[in-house]
C-alpha cells in the first residue's frame, strides 16, 4: 500500500527541489522530516509539507501506520515557464525564465523480510 501527495505549480525551480529529494528517499518518513526541518532551503519546506500532506494521506485514507512508512518516490518535474522580458542595452531584450514545478512524494509501508526457519 501507498499513498502520494502532490503540489503542483510551485514557484521554484525543480532542479533546485531535486537536490532536496534526493537527501530523503528512501528514508523513514520521521527521519525524513528531521532533515527537512533543518535544511535552510525554501525547497525544504515546500517539500516537507507535501510530505506531511502524504502521510496524512496514509494514516487517514489507508489506515496504514505512522512508523512502518517510508519515503519510497520522491520528486520535482518541471511546471509551466513563465516568460519575461528584461530590457537591455541598444534596445535589446533580454529573456527571463520564472519557472514552476509539480512537487511529488509517494510514502509506502517498509517491507519487512520474512526469515525463513
Amino acid at each position: 500500500m501507498e499513498a502520494r501527495a502532490e503540489a503542483k505549480y510551485v514557484r521554484i525551480s525543480p532542479r533546485k527541489v531535486n537536490y532536496i529529494c534526493n537527501e530523503i528517499r528512501g528514508k523513514k518518513v520521521d527521519e525524513a522530516l528531521t532533515i527537512l526541518r533543518f535544511t535552510p532551503k525554501k525547497g525544504a519546506k515546500l517539500l516537507e509539507d507535501v510530505l506531511k500532506s502524504a502521510i496524512a494521506n496514509a494514516e487517514n485514507n489507508l489506515s496504514l501506520d505512522r512508523e512502518d512508512l517510508v519515503v519510497s518516490k520522491a520528486w520535482a518535474n518541471d511546471g509551466p515557464t513563465m516568460k519575461r522580458w528584461h530590457p537591455k542595452a541598444k534596445g535589446a531584450a533580454y529573456p527571463i525564465l520564472k519557472r514552476t514545478s509539480h512537487i511529488g512524494v509517494v510514502v509506502a509501508e517498509k517491507e519487512t523480510e520474512e526469515e525463513d526457519n
